[in-house]
């Protein structure tokens, strides 16, 4: 009876914990699209005016070429500059170690699109989300901003960027189709969204953040 009794009560913790992570997927992943629903847009002719576009990191391959996510990103943040939606460009990606590097990567991206070197900012420790939110505002000082990356991503995005403290609306940059990768992405999105409320809720501090680089002045400061 007593073997019986504890798979009984093993069970129904299971049960219970399953319940309860289910209940947190689904609260978080709909307080997150609520909470964005009419600021993001897929034209980049209809976004509103802002002070910078925030280009988001993504993979690049061995090589150093960017992946076709990130290129599109990056494609996409230098239109918005380049059809005067935004007067800077924050290319905010994962540059932890010399043998990976996303930041400089977009950032080439963007000067070969015709964005000048001034206007383009380099976000070296935008490890996640939540940290190239915070940076941004902590570290770069914007105030108001277009938040570039895939559709499945922005509304985590954009959510996570008014905690930060920033006017921002979302731009996607869905400019071809990702095959097996899209479907992949938004799956891990579903479940990213409840880390991202956690983050929120306390207050977690990026790995770094170091002196300010005013988003105002020359972009050419914030190489490393």
């Amino acid at each position: 009876m007593r073997r019986r009794s504890r798979r009984m009560l093993a069970a129904g913790l299971l049960v219970g914990f399953v319940v309860l992570g289910t209940a947190v997927l689904l609260i978080s992943n709909a307080l997150v699209l609520v909470g964005t629903r009419g600021q993001i847009t897929d034209r980049p002719d209809q976004a509103p005016q802002a002070q910078t576009a925030i280009v988001l990191g993504a993979k690049v391959q061995p090589d150093g070429q960017m992946s076709p996510m990130l290129a599109d990103r990056v494609s996409t943040g230098a239109r918005l500059y380049l059809e005067g939606k935004v007067d800077k460009v924050l290319a905010s990606g994962d540059h932890g170690t010399r043998g990976y590097d996303e930041v400089n990567a977009m950032r080439q991206g963007l000067l070969d699109a015709g964005v000048p070197d001034r206007d383009i900012f380099t976000d070296h420790a935008g490890f996640d989300t939540w940290s190239s939110m915070v940076r941004a505002q902590k570290v770069f000082g914007v105030q108001s901003a277009l938040v570039v990356t895939q559709g499945f991503h922005l509304p985590r995005a954009v959510w996570l960027g008014e905690r930060a403290g920033l006017d921002v609306h979302g731009v996607a940059s869905d400019l071809r189709g990702y095959g097996r990768q899209n479907g992949r992405s938004s799956v891990r999105e579903w479940l990213a969204r409840p880390k991202a409320v956690q983050e929120v809720a306390v207050g977690r501090d990026p790995q770094f953040l170091g002196p300010p680089i005013p988003i105002t002045g020359d972009g050419r400061l914030s190489r490393g």
